[in-house]
């Protein structure tokens, strides 16, 4: 296989273990794997781009080929700047597979040479998403079992 540098792009607000899963199966598959943190002005962000590049970098710290950067520019053009024309999206169901289709053939449009690779989150993981992790945090539920400790342990103290 060649030595190719994917980007796997999200708000990850916050990273949950579903993030990590497909992160580390990318790391596998890919020689390089940029988990690129979105700025994303449309949403708002519990925690800020800076305190999500830190919690993503301590959650992935255990992966030799894989960098978190912050990013608020169009995708491709950051995936340029990186080297890449390849981007990771993970699916958990069907309703995923529509809006990353279509982003899909949006950047595609941009870039005939920019490629999208879909990857399904391991079974026991994939009914797991960060806007629920936040509400369940913010009810002050047990999130423990859904994200890395220092991310259940910044969600609570954001919530306490």
């Amino acid at each position: 296989m060649r030595t190719h540098t994917v980007i796997y792009p999200g708000s990850f607000d916050p990273i949950t273990n579903g993030h990590v899963d497909l992160t580390e199966r990318a790391a596998r598959l890919f020689g390089r794997v940029v988990v690129a943190v979105a700025h994303s002005e449309k949403k708002t962000p519990l925690f800020s781009l800076e305190q999500r590049v830190e919690l993503c970098q301590v959650a992935l710290q255990h992966l030799d080929n894989v960098e978190v950067v912050g990013f608020s520019n169009l995708l491709i053009e950051f995936a340029k700047s990186q080297n890449s024309r390849c981007v990771l999206r993970g699916l958990r169901a069907v309703a995923d597979f529509e809006y990353e289709f279509q982003l899909a053939n949006m950047n595609r449009a941009m870039d005939p040479e920019f490629e999208s690779v879909f990857l399904t989150p391991s079974e026991h993981l994939s009914y797991i998403s960060s806007s629920l992790v936040r509400e369940i945090a913010a009810l002050r539920g047990d999130i423990t079992p859904f994200v890395p400790e220092p991310v259940a342990k910044a969600l609570q103290a954001r919530f306490s």
